[in-house]
């Protein structure tokens, strides 16, 4: 009785804390009634079920007036097939008991009324858990994540579970509820592909100089093995110490595959993902198949998706990608935080106000040394009330009493544009001083806003709805250096997300972990 209370307590707190200040909804959902069969049923002990402290599997078994529910050989062994076969889908079997629950299985025709019940429970608590683990992900972000800004996804499994139970519709459930988008379909497919790999055993790459072409290079011998094991060169090879035009491009193959400068040049870059067991490569592809669970199953019909590690921006208005940009991003102690928002404003001729970290860790240690060193960026620095501070006034010891705010221009570190949308981290894309950078192969150089490679290309497309923003009405704003917002009128998602694995056309595609997430996460989803 103490128990039943204790769970009322909670379920009341949780709800409360849910919907709070709000009033409890007037329409609750209800979970449909579960059609039995003429199959064997047993009753199912209410106190076994509390022990799995489940509201929802509690649920699920008032459902059917608490019966046994899984007496159909085709449903449990469908069921049993899933669970079994879901590290194809980067999960692991034993994390939904897949081993005891065929052992259950093998001698059902003799199991008591009571391991009867036990095995129906095992199998909805379990089958339910995995549906939940497609649907969201195994792990929760917010509780490893401070900067990543993802809305809650709710998913209602009983309802998703009865119903297809109903109408025999379980064989297409699993489907159902993974995420439709294309780079979850492509990480499914990396799986797919990287599982057709032999066991390796091919020595790690050591080398500290530079190879190029027709350089002679122990290292090579192992290099030229790595390349043959990963496809990137075909045929035999006599695995000598030359480099030469064969593996020459090769490398080029491999490097392009992993993001690299494909320049043939084999420096620290190329050794370090050449030295990526298969293992680790499965274990990074298993990594990002959670994250994708944690984004919307669907996006929305025009967006923009920032590709953090790749450094890319691509624009997609219904299903058809109509720009891409190259980008830079946060580095790895200043990161570009993971965000789902949308558009809202283009600012033409932006200002820049220093924002905390950098006035700490930038600023004031410059111009401590040179008073001089705002006023050469064209900064000027305000007090409380507005009124202008001149750089020999300024105040080190109370750097934080004042606003230090850049003039609008063509070397403004906003640059000449910017987009805005809603966040808790004030960050946006913008324009760059530093337009020479995008040319560089590691882009992760940002104060953790995403700089846009031809940001007033891309202004003009998102704005040009009506044909009213022809380039001279651009060039216009720009030349008068006032500082203009117009409002996106067009409705465009931004995703913000990171990943580093997915495949094309049958091809393993890898990019470098910028963040050091990868490794860290597969550990969490083992533990």
């Amino acid at each position: 009785m103490k128990k039943l209370y204790s769970l009322v307590v909670i379920c009341i707190f949780v709800s409360c804390k849910k919907e709070a200040p709000k009033p409890a909804p007037a329409t609750k959902k209800t979970v449909p009634a579960i059609l039995l069969t003429d199959e064997r049923k047993v009753d199912v002990d209410t106190a076994t079920l509390s022990t799995f402290k489940s509201e929802t599997l509690k649920q699920f078994y008032l459902a059917s007036e608490n019966k046994t529910v899984w007496g159909n050989l085709e449903k449990r062994k469908y069921i049993l097939t899933q669970l079994e076969n879901s590290d194809k889908l980067g999960l692991e079997p034993e994390d939904y008991k897949a081993s005891q629950l065929r052992k259950f299985e093998s001698k059902i025709s003799s199991l008591s009324d009571s391991d009867l019940a036990t095995y129906d429970i095992l199998l909805t608590y379990n089958f339910e858990k995995y549906l939940n683990h497609l649907y969201k992900g195994k792990l929760d972000p917010k509780k490893l994540y401070g900067n990543w800004d993802l809305e809650e996804k709710t998913f209602d499994v009983n309802n998703i579970l009865i119903k297809a139970f109903n109408k025999n519709k379980l064989d297409s459930i699993v489907e159902n509820v993974q995420p439709k988008t294309q780079t979850y379909k492509e990480l499914l497919k990396a799986l797919e592909i990287i599982n057709t790999f032999p066991d390796e055993d091919i020595e790690s790459i050591k080398s500290t100089d530079k190879i190029v072409l027709n350089d002679t290079n122990s290292a090579l011998i192992n290099i030229k093995k790595r390349l043959l094991y990963w496809n990137d060169m075909s045929g035999k090879d006599s695995l000598t110490k030359i480099y030469n035009q064969k593996t020459f491009e090769a490398v080029k193959r491999f490097q392009e595959r992993h993001g690299l400068a494909s320049d043939g040049v084999i420096g620290v870059g190329t050794i370090n993902a050449l030295n990526y067991s298969k293992e680790k490569r499965k274990n990074q592809i298993i990594a990002n198949l959670e994250r994708w669970r944690w984004y919307p199953n669907e996006l929305a019909e025009n967006y923009f998706i920032i590709n953090i590690p790749d450094y890319s921006l691509n624009v997609v208005e219904n299903q058809d990608t109509t720009l891409v940009r190259n980008v830079v991003v946060g580095t790895s102690k200043r990161r570009t935080p993971i965000i789902t928002s949308f558009l809202k404003t283009v600012v033409f001729n932006p200002t820049w106000t220093v924002p905390p970290t950098i006035l700490k860790e930038d600023v004031v240690p410059a111009m401590k040394r040179n008073r001089n060193y705002l006023a050469k960026k064209n900064i000027t620095i305000y007090d409380t009330s507005g009124n202008v501070v001149d750089p020999l006034s300024w105040n080190e010891k109370k750097p934080n009493n004042y606003r230090y705010v850049q003039s609008p221009g063509y070397y403004n570190s906003l640059g000449l544009m910017k987009i805005l949308f809603p966040n808790h981290h004030s960050v946006y894309l913008h324009d760059t001083n530093h337009r020479n950078i995008f040319g560089r192969n590691n882009r992760s150089m940002s104060s953790g806003c995403v700089r846009v490679e031809n940001p007033l290309e891309l202004a003009q497309h998102i704005l040009d709805v009506d044909g009213n923003w022809p380039q001279d009405r651009i060039d216009t704003i720009i030349a008068s250096k006032k500082t203009m917002s117009f409002k996106i009128t067009k409705k465009y998602s931004l995703y913000q997300w990171y990943w580093t694995a997915w495949s094309k056309k049958n091809q393993l595609l890898f990019r470098a972990d910028i963040y050091n997430l990868d490794s860290d996460l597969y550990a969490k989803l083992r533990d």
